[in-house]
């Protein structure tokens, strides 16, 4: 059947180069559809819970909120892992399900446990869904503040409060119509609040309790609703405007009517002011820095643009002298990560072209095999599109070019070889018909064992398909690409290339093998020829090479995928846990600075610092996460006499921060590989070690040594504790007996 599929192409060649065409057409357009990417994400379908507790410490947090989540979330459908997380302030619990669970109706489920969970918690807990995301769903960063020039407020915290404000009322609902963005995150700046301080000496004298001052302020926030009143034909709707808008308003609720004696106002035994929100976050950049956050399973390349070309829009409807800064922009490095797979198949395609010059020594041959290879790869694209395959550096970079004309190449060799057989033999031009005949048997010839071969390298790649979990999304692409690239370079073959040999192909009668096939011929055939006298020698030498290389196999390291130059560094700055925001921001700037002033090479430096908005990534204010965006690698400085590389400028760094900025640890990566080590291990690190136990103190001496180990390893980098320390608090433990004769 193989066979006679060939020798059909070339009866029916006509319809087999319109068909095509129309396939080429058709790929070409797949080409604008193909969802584009730096790297698969291994990210499975999750739903984050995440629930503020202002007033609660980790183990409340944890006994009160965290388990009684967990008991009535456990056991959903499809539920394949199970994790969560008490901090002091938060509890967070993230569920993870099978591949493949429609993401939308394990949120419905979890909607309704979460209901039936509602009554065991205590008030004022209101567990809240994050947004439909994955793990690198982050993906274009800014920054609003003022200009260098702009009339901003001397007052840095009413310049921060006004650009939160800002950042809240107008950027955040218009760049959420963006296509493509599950939500917006925001962290730094301050939350405006009106702060009411009681003074507790006045409310003695004044004789009003704080329950009181508390009943006032709280019936003055809300308007009362007084129905619908007809007069004159006419209806009014009355209500009483009893919101208060200002500090002055909340400074004059009174508290005590003048007729039981002198009148007593909020402000008469409280400072009524405008303040800020406690906070757990903050940035460095311009003080308030926002995250545009991806619709899972969305093309991360055009909804980066897309959020780019939204904020640049937003940005000219501000108020005189605020900017918006693009920190941070994902389809910067998938453009980068496509152009150097375009340059390596480029590069790929044009060495298979030379190399079939020389080799066949017939240059319409060899022009004919490499049309296999932009013909194959648009087969390719067409089926990326129609399954919604992500082009990545995986996928498009696991394609061999090798193995997509050897089908072509055996089987027009072979059309050469016969129809030169068949001229010298009559001594004369052949025939259409004569040709025909020549190019159907050369077919018949090959097709076979052609297919046969294709499928037999097709079947390496299958065992791919059983993988699961993190490496399955990793490498299943990958498998998926170069199967679907040689199933259509086996169509080619088979179709295509007959179709075309047609009419493209002719013969004089004195083609001949060139130099280098026949010193390649001379050199094997010699070769064999010993083996063939020497076979004893030849076993043993083969089998002592196969030893060679088994135990060469052994030493060989290995590592879970290829590091991918991001052209950005991500470095996560630890500090002890007692750190306060403020100081942490301090420590955070001079670190800034330091790297700017010492490093031409940096572009420009932004950090997060603490918790966002959005609790996705819960830190401690002691914890921060930089990104250091680096100019083009030709204008980075020389050492040596070469251009330094960027393992080096990594351990400059380090160093200078180290020596210059204590009191905190360093770990550097980068942002997209931070992302992959924290959703494949639950850690930032390449490699973590984790201590469990029941006694801190115990688990942090174990922890010095396990550091003090690992630090001996030869090529180990950046080994650092995570966390250090417990974060100080002051309980308040009431006296129930005291209280009871105090009443």
């Amino acid at each position: 059947m193989i066979a006679a599929l060939a020798r059909w192409s070339i009866r029916r060649r006509a319809v087999v180069l319109t068909c095509a065409l129309l396939l080429c057409l058709l790929g070409a357009w797949s080409a604008t559809r193909v969802p584009i990417d730096a790297m698969p994400d291994i990210t499975g379908p999750q739903v984050q819970i995440n629930t503020a507790l202002p007033s609660y410490a980790a183990d409340e947090a944890e006994s009160r909120v965290t388990i009684p989540l967990e008991s009535e979330l456990s056991g959903l459908p499809g539920l394949v892992e199970f994790r969560s997380l008490s901090k002091t302030g938060l509890s967070q619990v993230t569920l993870i399900f099978a591949d493949g669970t429609d993401i939308f109706r394990a949120r419905q489920l979890v909607t309704e446990r979460i209901g039936q969970a509602s009554g065991n918690l205590p008030p004022g807990a209101v567990p809240v869904m994050a947004p439909i995301s994955t793990g690198l769903g982050e993906i274009v960063y800014y920054s609003i503040g003022y200009a260098a020039d702009a009339k901003a407020p001397a007052d840095e915290s009413t310049r921060l409060r006004d650009l939160r404000l800002l950042h809240d009322t107008r950027v955040r609902p218009a760049l959420r119509s963006t296509p493509g963005l599950a939500d917006v995150n925001v962290i730094g700046g301050h939350e405006r609040q009106m702060l009411v301080e009681p003074d507790l000496a006045k409310l003695a004298k004044s004789g009003v309790p704080m329950s009181e001052l508390l009943r006032a302020v709280r019936r003055n926030t809300e308007n009362a609703g007084g129905g619908v009143v007809t007069l004159g034909g006419e209806a009014f709707t009355v209500r009483a405007d009893t919101r208060v808008r200002t500090a002055q308003d909340i400074a004059g609720i009174p508290l005590r009517p003048a007729g039981l004696g002198p009148a007593v106002t909020v402000g008469d035994v409280a400072r009524v002011s405008v303040g800020n929100a406690s906070r757990m976050g903050a940035a460095t950049v311009d003080g308030v820095v926002g995250a545009a956050i991806m619709l899972a399973g969305e093309n991360s390349r055009e909804v980066s643009k897309r959020a780019v070309e939204k904020l640049a829009a937003i940005g000219t409807h501000l108020p005189e002298g605020v900017k918006l800064t693009v920190l941070y922009d994902r389809s910067d490095l998938v453009g980068a990560t496509i152009r150097t797979v375009e340059t390596n198949l480029f590069e790929g395609a044009l060495i298979v072209v030379v190399v079939l010059l020389v080799l066949l020594g017939h240059w319409r041959a060899a022009l004919l095999v490499a049309l296999a290879i932009p013909l194959s790869f648009l087969l390719l694209l067409t089926g990326m599109a129609a399954s919604k395959a992500s082009a990545n550096l995986m996928s498009l970079g696991a394609i061999d070019f090798g193995l997509i004309v050897d089908g072509s190449v055996v089987m027009v060799e072979n059309f050469l070889r016969r129809l030169e057989e068949r001229v010298r033999a009559l001594g004369r031009p052949l025939s259409e018909d004569e040709r025909t005949t020549e190019l159907s048997a050369a077919a018949g010839e090959v097709a076979g064992p052609m297919f046969l071969g294709v499928t037999v390298i097709t079947l390496v790649y299958v065992p791919i398909f059983a993988l699961e979990g993190i490496e399955g999304k990793m490498f299943k692409p990958m498998a998926a690409a170069v199967v679907v690239a040689l199933a259509a370079s086996a169509l080619v073959a088979l179709t295509v290339m007959p179709a075309l040999a047609s009419f493209w192909l002719r013969a004089e009668g004195h083609a001949e093998e060139g130099g280098l096939i026949r010193r390649l011929k001379s050199v094997f055939s010699a070769m064999l020829g010993w083996c063939f006298a020497h076979r004893t020698a030849a076993v043993v030498a083969t089998s002592l090479a196969a030893l060679a290389a088994a135990v060469g196999y052994t030493r060989l390291g290995a590592d879970f995928i290829p590091q991918l130059d991001e052209g950005s560094i991500s470095i996560q700055f630890v500090r002890a846990s007692s750190l306060d925001l403020a100081s942490s921001v301090d420590l955070q700037k001079r670190a800034e600075i330091l790297l700017r002033a010492k490093f031409p090479e940096v572009d420009h430096v932004f950090a997060r610092i603490g918790t966002a908005e959005i609790a996705s990534d819960p830190m401690g204010p002691n914890v921060a996460d930089s990104y250091v965006k680096l100019k083009p690698r030709d204008t980075w400085r020389r050492e040596g006499g070469s251009p330094i590389n960027k393992a080096r400028l990594v351990e400059l760094m380090s160093e200078l921060l180290e020596r210059t900025v204590p009191g905190q640890t360093t770990m550097f990566s980068q942002p997209i590989q931070l992302r992959f080590n924290e959703i494949m291990a639950g850690s930032r690190a390449d490699l973590s070690l984790k201590i469990f136990g029941d006694e801190l103190s115990n688990m942090e001496a174990v922890a010095e040594q396990a550091v003090a180990v690992l630090r001996k390893i030869p090529g180990g980098g950046d080994v650092e504790f995570e966390a250090s320390g417990l974060l100080p608090s002051v309980d308040i433990v009431p006296k129930r007996d005291q209280l009871v004769r105090r009443n």
